[in-house]
């Protein structure tokens, strides 16, 4: 069968559904009822269910209203509200996000009678009008400093209140020592005492932290994060942004302290994606969601060593912070319930729905070495689809960054014996004290276009939904420069003839492609919340290795060579039933999934006699086109055994169609104390990760520093009878894990929360990347593994092998105390931290013939990437002060320490302190709808600690690396400036 046949089947079903319930949409409300009047209440309820909106009251001002729901047989919401405002004592207005405010006549209340839903049980009716004494003015703000119009500010245990206006201020009279509620639909509430002040301006926090709803962590009831038996944050595009950081892998890195990504270079492609992950796991035990569907991985694999060498992520570069309500981060095991890769946690990109307002966000920055300047700018903004609440929100973006050099500066050359006073090339040295190196941040150039589009059916059955996006992005960076005494160029390829030759630098050079599409609709059966969707992701990348020549070609070589491309792309079908059965919430479903990765060869001219400097290209032998499927089950159940004790359980089968199956379990519990402000919560799950595609399939042959030369290495893939018959290494198969987390999370105040939580995970079976494999010195014989070399010309090869078992013990804390008073102004602090430590158990699993002729499969250094290659322990304090119409942000971040080991020489190895990183960010609104900001990133200039060679020229590659990139903490550009402009229409 065509694998397109299930997918236009499945888009086939969703628009006859979509048709269908489209149809029965514009249905007038009909109300039973013996009278000829209902309740306001009772048909505000029904316009809510048709039209898919809320609405927000004091219920004792709306009891005893009725109308004759005849007089509103409409099906457009605005003709329903307008005759609603012209038949009734109410006025109604719009908050955004879907949510109204019900309130008495302006012309005849002296309170304004508005409270979010859920309060209402606080709510008094007996206030006195002689109890007014005060008056009470301010301010009200997101932490972005952009003012909220129609915020609520109710004094509590009354119904006297009020709204702000369009650019945030509210004036309110109140009585002696009361108290002020501020809240705003999607942010923190707070409360203030008013202590005699006549001025109280507040700061709202998107995206509350504990009291919001989340989308992961479970298939079967919303719940908040307080609530869930698994630690999850919740974390605003706003917090985000005010990290000052222009990507989102480095937002998160700023963000939460178990999540790391930094910038690679003078590592081919990999310096272009950054390997990003959690837990010091590795990029392929992350799961990446967009809108709680699972997101494609990228094409590439990280060969380079890098950390997360040998691994496959996702291209988080890829998803445009613009497009981004909010990013939830599960910080459990979860493949029982999502699958393949949710080992280390989930990553939940929640897209922006029908924004309020337009916003434009134009921003540039520059490191004070004068290198890495960067302009961005984005649009975000919605429309309205019909007069059911739907919505189609669209995101467009544009960001481009130079490159940044931070190579040393040896003046001699030890990794070619080239000293500095050499007779020959001492000149050289003196004008290129660095080597010719470009060590640093890629050159890149990114466009992104995403979109999230919903229509409701009406009458409270469902919707239709769909979303995706497309990025494109271009990028260069820099492969070791060819100095005069190692490459010549004596056909004058690269140079002019009448000129002296000093080498080249080859570039690397990427062109990659990142796109993503899902189209669902969910609805109702037999009582069952169902949605079905199918998604299709992809992405591409191309390479091209340019300033460059292949010396065996002569005179006939091409100076830039098209070096081969790889893609990776899935298609899924996912069918999803969720129901509660009062105390009992139940989910179960089924997940098609159908991989795809290829390989293309390059230019013959790229890869023949050798191959282009720098990067041989792909050869015919390395072109590849694989496939697999999978299909999936799972069951979710909860129970609520009261309302305080919540237990659960999670049971998931997948079966691949190339390695065999698998089965993961999970069981959680929560439970509830000091009036629902805290919880204790625990989980034990089982969890896998099917060995990538990639992983399976790559092959190809890089230029490297191999055993203490430049030299070609060759990478056998797992199909290989090279590998299989000539090396017996098994075919690969799923890594396993066992998960334990427990914690407690406790809200102190409305604004003063604390979580922490302990985990344990252990692995078994870990798919490797091997180290070197080469020629073992002894020149009197040759051994089955060098007659492989020897045959296929490279001095060494690798593979990748389920080779080693770790176990990560680790402590995630989070503490936040938001709107503190403070000198006319008010604070708001977070502090939060990771503690982790990863080990080996147990040897390492060799193939028998490698072990019998005494080979190290991963030697110390490449256990190095595994135990020690992200900080064990990193320290976020965030500070944000806000007083009038500014806002200084001042974030402290502390990398702990990282250690690179030798390969064979513990005495040898170094282990780099752990820094502080601050940043400082300033933002002042210049208006209700415009706001400026300046930053400086590492204001305090903080680099890691310098590489020490200890006589071993190989670990810094003759000087050319000043600062250490086979382990990392931060990176090393050192400071940079920014500013931007925001917009707001």
């Amino acid at each position: 069968m065509n694998g397109r046949t299930p997918i236009k089947t499945l888009l086939l079903f969703i628009f006859l559904v979509a048709h269908i319930k489209y149809v029965t949409a514009n249905e007038p409300i009909t109300l039973e009822s013996e009278n000829a009047k209902v309740a306001l209440v009772t048909f505000l309820d029904e316009v809510s269910k048709k039209h898919t909106v809320y609405f927000t009251y004091n219920p004792d001002a709306l009891s005893g209203s009725s109308l004759n729901p005849e007089e509103y047989n409409y099906n457009r919401l605005d003709k329903i509200l307008n005759k609603l405002e012209e038949k009734t004592s109410f006025d109604f207005e719009y908050l955004g996000n879907k949510y109204y405010a019900v309130y008495g006549k302006k012309v005849r209340r002296s309170i304004l009678e508005k409270v979010q839903v859920g309060t209402s049980k606080d709510i008094h009716t007996s206030l006195s009008f002689l109890e007014i004494q005060n008056s009470v003015s301010g301010k009200i703000i997101d932490q972005d400093g952009i003012p909220l119009a129609g915020a609520n500010i109710v004094e509590k245990g009354t119904t006297n209140g009020t709204t702000t206006d369009f650019d945030g201020n509210y004036t309110l009279t109140v009585s002696d020592n009361a108290t002020l509620v501020f809240s705003y639909i999607g942010y923190n509430t707070t409360e203030q005492q008013i202590a005699g002040r006549n001025t109280i301006n507040v700061s709202l926090n998107e995206g509350e932290q504990l009291d919001e709803i989340i989308m992961v962590g479970n298939r079967s009831k919303p719940r908040t994060a307080i609530e869930s038996a698994v630690p999850i944050d919740n974390i605003g595009v706003s917090e985000l942004r005010s990290t000052g950081q222009p990507t989102v892998d480095k937002m998160l890195t700023y963000k939460v302290p178990s999540f790391n990504s930094t910038n690679q270079t003078v590592s081919d492609a990999t310096a272009h994606f950054d390997p990003a992950d959690l837990r010091g796991l590795g990029p392929s035990r992350t799961l990446v969601l967009v809108n709680g569907k699972r997101k494609n991985q990228s094409a590439l694999v990280y060969i380079n060593d890098t950390p997360g060498k040998g691994e496959v992520g996702v291209d988080l570069k890829s998803i445009p912070s613009a497009a981004i309500e909010r990013v939830e981060v599960l910080r459990d095991g979860a493949s029982a319930q999502y699958g393949s890769d949710a080992i280390a946690g989930i990553i939940n990109m929640v897209l922006k729905k029908n924004v309020e307002y337009t916003t434009v966000n134009i921003n540039t920055g520059i490191t004070t070495e004068g290198d890495g300047f960067n302009i961005g700018a984005d649009l975000n903004s919605s429309i309205n689809l019909g007069d059911n609440g739907g919505y189609l929100n669209f995101t467009l973006g544009y960001y481009q960054q130079e490159s940044t050099n931070r190579a040393g500066t040896p003046g001699e050359d030890s990794l070619f014996g080239v000293a500095a006073n050499d007779p020959t090339w001492g000149d050289w040295l003196v004008e290129n004290p660095d080597l010719g190196m470009t060590i640093g941040q890629p050159e890149m150039k990114n466009a992104d276009v995403f979109f999230n589009a919903g229509v409701p059916f009406g009458n409270d059955t469902g919707e239709f939904y769909t979303f995706g996006g497309l990025t494109y992005r271009t990028g260069k960076s820099f492969a070791l420069y060819r100095a005069p005494y190692w490459v010549g160029d004596p056909f004058n390829l690269l140079h002019d003839e009448n000129e002296i030759y000093d080498g080249f630098q080859p570039s690397f050079e990427t062109d990659i492609r990142d796109n993503n599409v899902t189209v669902g609709v969910k609805t109702k059966f037999l009582g069952f919340n169902v949605d079905l969707s199918g998604t299709y992701g992809r992405n591409a990348v191309d390479y091209t290795v340019s300033n460059s020549l292949n010396p065996a070609l002569g005179a006939n070589s091409p100076t830039s060579f098209d070096v081969g491309a790889y893609t990776f792309s899935n298609t899924l079908s996912n069918l999803d039933f969720s129901r509660g059965f009062g105390d009992l919430n139940m989910a179960f479903g089924a997940e098609l999934r159908k991989e795809r990765f290829t390989a293309k060869a390059g230019e013959t001219a790229s890869y023949i006699s050798g191959g282009a400097q720098s990067f041989p290209g792909l050869q015919p032998s390395n072109a590849v086109i694989a496939n697999r499927n999978n299909f999936g089950v799972y069951g979710d159940l909860e129970w609520d055994i009261t309302e305080a004790f919540l237990i659960g359980g999670a049971i998931r089968f997948e079966d691949f169609s190339d390695f065999g199956s698998n089965s993961s379990w999970k069981v959680s519990s929560r439970y509830l104390f000091g009036d629902s402000k805290g919880a204790i919560r625990a989980s034990y799950s089982t969890g896998f990760r099917a060995p990538s595609l990639h992983q399976i399939y790559l092959s190809n042959v890089q230029t490297l520093v191999s055993g203490n030369t430049i030299s070609n290495q060759g990478t056998f893939n797992n199909v290989d009878p090279v590998i299989r018959d000539g090396l017996g290494v098994p075919q690969l198969t799923a890594e396993t894990s066992k998960n334990i987390s427990a914690g407690l999370t406790y809200k102190i105040a409305s604004d003063f929360t604390v979580a922490l939580d302990y985990y344990n995970v252990k692995m078994d079976d870990r798919v490797l990347f091997t180290g070197e494999i080469g020629f073992d010195g002894d020149n009197t014989s040759t051994n089955p593994v060098e007659q492989i070399l020897i045959d296929n010309s490279i001095t060494s090869l690798k593979f990748f092998v389920n080779a080693v078992n770790t176990t990560t013990n680790g402590v995630d804390l989070v503490a936040s105390y938001k709107n503190i008073s403070l000198g006319g102004g008010y604070l708001n602090t977070t502090l939060s931290a990771n503690f982790n430590e990863t080990k080996i158990d147990g040897e390492i699993n060799t193939p028998t013939l490698l072990a019998q002729n005494n080979y190290d499969i991963f030697n110390r250094k490449e256990e190095s990437r595994i135990i020690s290659a992200r900080p064990k322990s990193k320290v976020l304090l965030g500070l944000d002060y806000t007083i009038k119409e500014l806002t200084v942000v001042f974030n402290n971040t502390y990398f702990g320490e990282v250690t690179w080991q030798h390969a064979i020489d513990i005495d040898k190895d170094q282990t780099f302190s752990g820094k502080i990183i601050t940043d400082l960010i300033l933002n002042y609104n210049l208006s209700s709808k415009i706001s400026a900001n300046i930053g400086v990133n590492n204001l305090l200039n903080v680099y890691p600690d310098e590489i020490i060679t200890k006589g071993d020229v190989v670990t810094d590659l003759g000087g050319r690396f000043k600062y250490p990139w086979e382990v990392n903490q931060f990176g090393f550009n050192g400071t940079t400036i920014r500013a931007g402009l925001n917009f707001k229409f």
